[in-house]
């Protein structure tokens, strides 16, 4: 037997100083610092290429903007009207009387250029039809001097921003080397100006060979009224279906095949809903094609996905004691939650529902499927129905048809169209911060 009194004891540790660092701290300090400078350096690369692309966009998009104008005063006689009124082609004469005028606006420039009325034609389009339906509405006004601001060409327009050039032209029936001449005596004169170009906001598509006359108005008010369909029908649908599911609903296989097939939902590609919409829609249900009716219907199943998931979570992050509380005070199921546990989730739900409208007015191709393309907006609806039922198009619909034509001015169209798609996402989300704040409550 051995004698454990006649052991060694092993010798004593020495402590550690709190004010020293050993090598494990240190090595976990320095952990902790790169994982720190790896986390900034991902924020930095985010925020850098955010940058990059708001610099990209705001650079190629603004100049959709702005638009070359000639800017002419002249005055029209009763016996010019009359006159010109008594001719075959009407607007011919009335083309003259504008050329006339631009003549002697050059000449008090001191400015002497000679050019024809094929010429004017070209940088300015036919003029005469706009003047000729000018006096004809406001007979008043001969006599006396008016104003006239005529929009150029896209192709002058694109050479007074640097798009075209006289070494990369080639001469055509819509502009020639030897109009630029004209073009630079009309700007040095002042007559020819940059200025805001409200066609853009306010306008509809134009033909392919017009990039300047193209604007992006009709496509947001379709827009409109699609978003508006979307968010009356997804709503109240998602909220009602989110409150089910996540309340009353019992846990067994039909409710878990429910949520599993809401989750693929998800994830299913838009065109996918696009061909349903076509199939069902408007070849079964023979809907108007085209009409922001039906693509709000497409949106809506597409989005009713997001809005169901974000709303379950938001009712499920709210605190059972909630709930506890309400049925202990004698509340009803139904009492308990509509009047305790859904305000409390408001906020979470508004987040929800805002992220699948930004979802749905950025969709591209089921708008396509169902023909809302660009070409087709070429005015505004005649009343609030036919703003639902009217072919109409939507504003990603339009960006896509202009970035898929040749003209450059079209390209320049597309990137001002996308400056537009923010803005509108900006407003949606400024609303719903506004809405969140509102609905907000602390427990």
């Amino acid at each position: 037997m051995t004698d454990t009194l006649s052991q060694t004891p092993d010798a004593p540790r020495k402590s550690a100083s709190l004010h020293t660092q050993d090598a494990r701290t240190k090595k976990r300090n320095a952990a902790e610092a790169r994982f720190k400078f790896y986390g900034l350096t991902a924020i930095a690369i985010g925020l850098f290429f955010l940058v990059v692309l708001a610099v990209s966009i705001v650079r190629s998009g603004l100049p959709a903007f702005t638009q070359a104008v000639v800017n002419v005063e002249f005055t029209l006689t009763k016996e010019q009207f009359d006159d010109a009124e008594s001719q075959l082609f009407k607007t011919k004469a009335y083309s003259g009387f504008f050329n006339a005028a631009l003549v002697e606006r050059l000449e008090a420039s001191g400015i002497e250029t000679e050019f024809d009325e094929k010429a004017v034609e070209r940088i300015l389009g036919k003029t005469g039809g706009t003047i000729r339906e000018y006096f004809r509405e406001n007979q008043g006004e001969l006599g006396s001097p008016v104003a006239f601001s005529l929009a150029t060409s896209s192709r002058v327009d694109g050479y007074l921003k640097g798009r075209v050039t006289r070494e990369n032209m080639e001469d055509s029936r819509f502009l020639q080397r030897a109009d630029l001449d004209l073009v630079d005596d009309l700007q040095a004169a002042g007559i020819l100006k940059q200025a805001f170009n409200w066609n853009f906001i306010t306008g509809a598509d134009s033909g392919v060979d017009n990039p300047g006359g193209a604007g992006i108005g009709a496509s947001v008010v379709g827009s409109f009224f699609m978003m508006l369909v979307v968010l009356f029908l997804s709503l109240p649908i998602g909220v009602a279906a989110s409150i089910y599911l996540e309340e009353f609903a019992p846990q067994n296989r039909f409710t878990d095949l429910i949520e599993v097939n809401i989750s693929n939902l998800a994830a299913v590609p838009s065109i996918v809903f696009g061909i349903l919409g076509l199939a069902v829609f408007i070849q079964f249900m023979h809907l108007p094609q085209s009409a922001p009716l039906v693509g709000g219907l497409v949106l809506t199943l597409m989005t009713l996905p997001t809005i169901i998931i974000s709303t379950r979570a938001s009712l499920k992050a709210v605190p059972p004691s909630i709930r506890d509380a309400a049925l202990g005070l004698g509340a009803s199921k139904m009492q308990a939650v509509f009047h305790h546990v859904l305000p409390l989730a408001m906020p979470g739900i508004l987040t929800g529902t805002i992220i699948g409208l930004a979802q749905a007015l950025g969709e591209t191709a089921p708008l396509l499927l169902i023909g809302m393309v660009g070409f087709v907006a070429r005015g505004y609806p005649d009343g609030f129905v036919a703003g639902f039922t009217e072919p109409n198009s939507a504003m990603p619909a339009q960006i896509y048809t202009w970035a898929a034509r040749a003209d450059v001015g079209f390209y320049e169209k597309a990137w001002g169209g996308i400056i537009v798609l923010l803005l509108f996402l900006l407003t949606m989300n400024i609303i719903a911060i506004i809405l969140r704040r509102r609905f907000e409550r602390r427990w």
